[in-house]
């Protein structure tokens, strides 16, 4: 989320208490220079940005160009702490169980929509059934399919109209939800969901104001939130601006007066325009800074690195779109011809930690060597997988990724491994831009091979499984589908503790890796540097910026 679901832009779990690794860097302990206590209330930051793949509706974005705007303008049930990502109650005064299916929702009163009407229980019942319905084909969609009747609100059929003539869903309302009165309202799962509550901070269960049903694609131009900040201009491929809500009523504000995402091409000119002092914060250091850790030469005292629930991955093309990438061992000598180590070394300085699974380290439930030796680079077994395939038919193998972000380098080095190991050409192909590169992937257009960063929706292993493999998951853009999965994942979410939790979930990346699903590449840290205007400068356990203690000096 950040990619994603927050499928993420750049390159950049846990228990609801865990605490994330901390790694070196200036500027991430509460008494360094940048700690926010010194800060003045007040004043306007500028911060990268890049172009959101779709309007600013809260159900439809799932990566973090549009996510890191809606986050800090939207309050939901649930608000993570930034350091820890233990989810801590914003709306919500009470969220109630006592057998993990049936839930009451209490939530405090006061809470105003930047519409200026407050912010009820209709509101989120209503917002979510309109994500869920499969008529407005939300991204967020999946996120509710825990939720009794979420089926019926699914369009069946084929083509590209499933929700044409017979394949029309047979309601748009989900039977689980039901509204008790102003400031309560009950969710009814259709099995037990113990981490249901854990969830409800991601971005597709905000709630919206009545407003936005009159028009949802208005609102995604100009949208509207309950959070520290309002939405005040989009100038496309440009910038996104923010100011303080005066009547924000949560306890997750900031300083800050006016927040602008400036919208980079670029992530050398972002990073160049931080050294002069002519952007606030950047969220990525391009790799040509990270080599001999020349950042921190560039900006000293005015970096850090941070371990962070992200995963860099590289996804197979939908069957359907690209067939040439089926055969599940044709994908295994794929994996096997990259050499990880030697790419995190040479490109990222060893600011990655090359991927042994799907699931990151920082969360609670993590197993290492999940994917086994499909995961260990050896040129000579991934050319012997290759020729038990019978060879890759496709004449060439690609590696699609986004432009506008600091990807090239490695991408391209890691077609080199390829091609050296297999004997296969292999080309890293360049996609102009984010929101273009995420458009291609949504539509199954993008044929070949495609990088895929995930940031953490929301603090649990789950969430680095169901949203990206399971059957329909709004975030599965390779199309991958598996019944015996599909069914673990049930499991987990219906155990009757974190730790049996876990073991469904470890068998479910097993299934993962016995049909190479994707290609897990590296776990992530964030680097970031920051202007010599600004102090507070914190990264989130979800590899975000924490606006709540970012303030000009």
């Amino acid at each position: 989320m950040r990619g994603t679901t927050r499928t993420v832009a750049m390159l950049a779990g846990i228990t609801s208490v865990a605490l994330l690794a901390a790694a070196c860097g200036g500027g991430n302990s509460s008494d360094d220079p940048s700690s926010s206590a010194a800060g003045k209330t007040g004043g306007a930051v500028t911060v990268r940005g890049c172009n959101p793949q779709n309007p600013l509706v809260p159900g439809n974005t799932n990566e973090t160009c549009g996510g890191n705007v809606l986050d800090a303008i939207s309050a939901k049930l649930v608000h993570y702490n930034p350091e820890t990502a233990a989810p801590e109650n914003d709306i919500a005064d009470k969220i109630e169980t006592t057998d993990n299916q049936n839930f009451t929702v209490t939530l405090k009163k006061g809470y105003m929509f930047q519409d200026g009407t407050e912010v009820k229980a209709k509101n989120f019942v209503d917002a979510w059934n309109w994500v869920a319905a499969g008529e407005n084909a939300a991204l967020g969609s999946y996120f509710f399919d825990p939720i009794e009747g979420y089926a019926d609100t699914q369009c069946t059929g084929d083509g590209d109209d499933p929700c044409a003539g017979a394949g029309k869903a047979k309601t748009n309302k989900l039977t689980g939800l039901a509204v008790k009165d102003d400031y309560t309202f009950t969710i009814k799962t259709t099995a037990k969901v113990s981490n249901l509550p854990v969830r409800l901070g991601y971005t597709a269960f905000a709630p919206v104001p009545d407003s936005f049903f009159a028009d949802p694609k208005a609102f995604g131009e100009k949208p509207i939130g309950a959070g520290p900040f309002k939405f005040d201009s989009w100038t496309k491929n440009t910038e996104i601006k923010l100011s303080k809500f005066a009547d924000y009523k949560g306890k997750f504000g900031g300083k800050l007066d006016n927040i602008t995402f400036k919208i980079y091409q670029d992530d050398d000119a972002a990073y160049n325009d931080v050294i002069a002092n002519q952007l606030d914060v950047i969220d990525t250091i391009p790799s040509s800074a990270l080599i001999d850790d020349k950042y921190k030469t560039d900006l000293p005292d005015r970096n850090l690195s941070k371990a962070v629930g992200v995963i860099q991955a590289i996804n197979f093309p939908p069957a359907k779109t690209d067939p040439n990438y089926s055969d599940v061992k044709v994908r295994q000598a794929i994996s096997m011809a990259i050499d990880r180590p030697t790419i995190v070394k040479q490109i990222f300085n060893g600011t990655r930690e090359p991927a042994t699974g799907w699931v990151s380290p920082v969360v609670d439930g993590y197993k290492a060597d999940a994917c086994g030796e499909s995961c260990v680079f050896d040129a000579a077994k991934a050319k012997a997988k290759l020729d038990e395939a019978g060879g890759f038919k496709g004449g060439k193998m690609t590696i699609s990724y986004n432009a506008d972000a600091s990807h090239k380098a490695w991408v391209e080095a890691t077609c080199n491994s390829i091609k050296t190991a297999l004997g296969v050409d292999c080309v890293a192909t360049p996609v102009v831009d984010f929101a273009t590169f995420r458009a291609q992937i949504t539509d199954r257009k993008m044929k070949g091979m495609f990088r895929a960063g995930w940031q953490m929706d929301y603090p649990s292993i789950e969430n680095f499984l169901a949203p990206i493999y399971g059957t329909g998951a709004g975030s599965n853009d390779s199309d991958y589908s598996s019944a015996q999965f599909d069914q673990l994942l049930k499991e987990g979410a219906a155990a009757k503790d974190g730790a049996a939790a876990n073991e469904k979930y470890q068998e479910a990346e097993k299934v993962l890796a016995s049909d190479m699903a994707s290609i897990p590449m590296w776990y992530s840290t964030a680097q970031f540097g920051w202007s010599n205007k600004v102090t507070g400068v914190k990264v989130t356990a979800f590899g975000t910026i924490d606006f709540s203690s970012l303030a000009l000096k």
